[in-house]
């Protein structure tokens, strides 16, 4: 049986996870009620409220709005990257959000949907550990503020003193949250299955390879997944689904010990340690 831990060790990093089996509710968990910093993450959550809002009528998935080139949220990615204003519908930008964790996206979202609704949707789905404290705005603004820099810090004593990597202090979960979260899109309990089956789709468009997917490098293995990043921290929360009908959700959060922005271990070992837990749950 693998070592969990010693797979997080090796890799620098401490690492907290939870797998389930979708049909069967058999589960491995390292951590898995732990705290943890959610990063983009929080996405997922924001995702679920979004699609419940439309069911509800409370908004309209085809209705386009213009996101200023000067009201960009920083991000290297998506809208926040582009030099214009940009007009697309909520769910386009919704679809980026997922696929490539663009933050502009994620933050006109937040502003249509609402953090209040999001946090009443997860406290009403019993995920009591689950909080989303701020936007990515706001996120970043406190990275600047605590650092009294713009760069993203590298210094140890610096990013000691970050309340975005504290889970008292900014967007958290657990591992265990999140697989039910994942489990219930799965499931078509999150919304309703039509929005449930359009959550899914988008997840699995998630562009990067690098983590929760590495782990399981086969054309007939699907991987869908959200990921989340920030200094010293390396998350990703997803579902495998392999051809035999057998389905896991997976979460996996990391904290490095060391400071550099570039950290290759800490992102293949979600993948492995991911992939060792579905082994265990296949048997």
């Amino acid at each position: 049986m693998t070592d969990l831990g010693g797979l997080f060790r090796a890799a620098g990093v401490t690492g907290f996870l939870h797998a389930v089996d979708l049909d069967t509710g058999a589960e491995v968990a390292h951590g898995a009620d732990e705290p943890v910093v959610m990063a983009s993450v929080f996405k997922l959550a924001l995702l679920v409220e979004f699609f419940r809002q439309a069911d509800a009528g409370r908004l309209d998935v085809t209705e386009r709005i213009t996101v200023m080139a000067d009201r960009h949220t920083p991000g290297p990615t998506g809208v926040s990257a582009m030099a214009d204003d940009v007009t697309m519908s909520l769910r386009d930008l919704a679809y980026l959000m997922i696929a490539v964790s663009d933050n502009t996206a994620a933050d006109t979202l937040v502003g249509r949907v609402g953090l209040s609704a999001v946090n009443t949707m997860l406290a009403a789905e019993g995920l009591d550990g689950t909080w989303v404290e701020h936007d990515c705005r706001s996120l970043f603004a406190s990275i600047v503020e605590d650092a009294g820099q713009e760069e993203m810090p590298t210094d140890p004593a610096t990013i000691s003193r970050l309340r975005a990597l504290d889970p008292a202090r900014t967007s958290r979960s657990t591992p265990r949250d999140m697989t039910r979260l994942l489990g219930m899109v799965w499931r078509d309990e999150a919304a309703s299955a039509a929005s449930c089956a359009s959550m899914r789709r988008l997840l699995g468009l998630q562009v990067w390879p690098h983590r929760l997917a590495a782990g399981f490098p086969y054309d007939d293995v699907a991987v869908s997944g959200k990921t989340g990043t920030l200094p010293t921290v390396r998350n990703e929360v997803g579902v495998v689904e392999y051809p035999d009908g057998g389905r896991y959700a997976v979460a996996v959060f990391t904290r490095s010990y060391g400071t550099a922005q570039n950290q290759p271990r800490a992102d293949a070992v979600i993948g492995t340690a991911a992939r060792a837990a579905v082994e265990r749950l296949r048997g």
